[in-house]
């Protein structure tokens, strides 16, 4: 995505990553973390607020921080380091809530031909199947792997 990012930490295996959002709320860690699915090569995208309590991603939390292009720009950048480090995967990422998801497809449809470019993009439609993204579509997830994986 061409619009501005955080810089962002990651760990050894490029699995997890952490960056902060700063905006009219604040300074607030979020998180992204990729996890096995059980399905080989399958990977679920997880993303949110970092909970100090929990020491774990809430995916529930509304910021408001007034960055979110550039909060969604940063995670679809970690989603290039992850592929790179994971050539085969697939990751599949849906939203906690569907306005959420409604987010991620609108960020998906606006940056389209450049996603093109490097990723095949699947969305999973009403009729619970997985179909070629298409714009103007509803989704209840979507699936991106590189281009030379399918």
């Amino acid at each position: 995505m061409k619009h501005p990012k955080y810089l962002y930490c990651s760990s050894t295996d490029m699995f997890h990553y952490e960056f902060i959002s700063e905006g009219s709320k604040g300074r607030i860690k979020k998180m992204v973390e990729y996890t096995e699915t059980g399905t080989e090569n399958v990977y679920n995208l997880g993303f949110g607020d970092y909970n100090e309590v929990t020491q774990d991603i809430d995916d529930l939390s509304v910021t408001n921080n007034g960055d979110s292009l550039k909060v969604l720009a940063t995670v679809a950048s970690t989603l290039f380091t992850f592929i790179e480090n994971n050539p085969n995967a697939w990751v599949v990422a849906t939203g906690s809530t569907s306005v959420r998801t409604r987010l991620y497809r609108m960020g998906i449809t606006n940056n389209l031909p450049e996603i093109l470019e490097f990723f095949a993009v699947f969305g999973y439609n009403i009729n619970q199947d997985w179909e070629e993204f298409v714009i103007g579509e509803d989704y209840e997830a979507f699936l991106i792997t590189k281009k030379e994986n399918i």
